[in-house]
C-alpha cells in the first residue's frame, strides 16, 4: 500500500528523467536548423527557438523535486511544444526527414 502513496513521487522522476535527453534533443534540433527555414515555416525565430529550447533544457537541469518542481514542468512544456509544433514545420520546410 505505501508504493500507492509514493507512485505520483515517482512519475515524476521518470518524466524528468526522461525530460532531460529529450530537452538536449529539442536543442540540438534548434541549433542544427537553417535560420529561414523558421521564418519560412511561420514561427518564432531561430534564436527565440534557441533560447526557449536552451532555457527549458537548463530548468530541467537545474530544478528537481520540492517546490521548484513546477519550473522543470515549465521547462519541459516548453521542449515538448517545440517538438510536437515547430519541429513538424521545419522538417516540412527543409524537404524531408532530419
Amino acid at each position: 500500500m505505501e508504493l500507492l502513496y509514493s507512485l505520483d513521487g515517482y512519475i515524476m522522476l521518470a518524466c524528468w528523467i526522461a525530460g532531460i535527453p529529450v530537452g538536449a534533443y529539442a536543442f540540438i534540433h534548434a541549433a542544427r536548423s537553417r535560420p529561414d527555414a523558421f521564418t519560412a515555416a511561420d514561427k518564432l525565430t531561430k534564436p527565440a527557438w534557441l533560447g526557449i529550447t536552451g532555457g527549458g533544457l537548463a530548468l530541467l537541469l537545474i530544478c528537481r523535486g520540492g517546490p521548484i518542481t513546477l519550473f522543470w514542468l515549465i521547462g519541459l512544456i516548453a521542449v515538448l511544444v517545440y517538438l510536437v509544433d515547430v519541429r513538424p514545420s521545419l522538417i516540412e520546410v527543409q524537404g524531408g526527414r532530419r
